[in-house]
């Protein structure tokens, strides 16, 4: 029994390290094909990423959006800073003391996330256009399960977190959760809209 487990464990973990490799290698196929499309500057990728949220849920507050992006609360509000000074994003005030801030893409933001998605669907689009019409049906059915993957992954990764939060509230020993600080590296964009890449090899979504 435990070889079975252990021959299944090394079988999960090379499937997985494939498949990183494959993710990897279509991620920059497709940003190096885009941004040469793309007429401006891009913008770093945790700006990227906290855009398309914002745009994907409008109103969203400062602790919510951190949530989501599974990073540090003073993390997201240097991003919302940047983005708010390029045009893209926008914080309204609300509440009774104006204190509690509610996020929004702008109309540039709006266009920006559109046209960039687009973008990068075209050029991905006409790459699987390409192939065989097998490798195309492999490709389709496994979009439910990639996305199942994502969710399962994220949910395990909420779960630590609580788990050593609660840990530590036990112990009397809690601190501000330690998460991960994204690279936010790269040139500044302008104010019009850009797509998403970094000027490093990090990888977009």
């Amino acid at each position: 029994m435990n070889d079975i487990n252990v021959s299944a464990h090394t079988s999960s973990a090379e499937t997985a390290g494939q498949l990183l490799a494959a993710i990897g290698a279509v991620r920059r196929a497709t940003r190096r094909a885009a941004r040469k499309a793309w007429r401006a500057e891009p913008l770093p990728q945790a700006q990227s990423e906290l855009l398309r949220l914002v745009a994907r849920k409008p109103g969203l507050s400062v602790a919510e959006a951190a949530d989501e992006l599974l990073l540090a609360p003073n993390t997201v509000s240097t991003l919302i800073g940047r983005l708010t000074a390029q045009g893209l994003l926008d914080r309204d005030r609300s509440g009774r003391d104006g204190r509690s801030v509610r996020l929004r893409a702008t109309t540039v933001g709006d266009k920006h996330v559109t046209e960039w998605r687009d973008l990068r669907a075209e050029v991905v689009g006409r790459a699987v256009a390409r192939l065989d019409g097998d490798d195309q049906h492999v490709l389709h059915t496994a979009v439910p399960a990639m996305l199942r993957l994502a969710e399962r992954m994220e949910a395990a990764e909420r779960m630590e977190a609580a788990e050593r939060m609660e840990a530590a509230e036990a112990t009397g020993t809690a601190q501000p959760a330690a998460t991960a600080q994204p690279t936010d590296a790269g040139p500044t964009p302008t104010a019009e809209p850009t797509p998403t890449a970094e000027p490093t090899e990090a990888e977009q979504t």
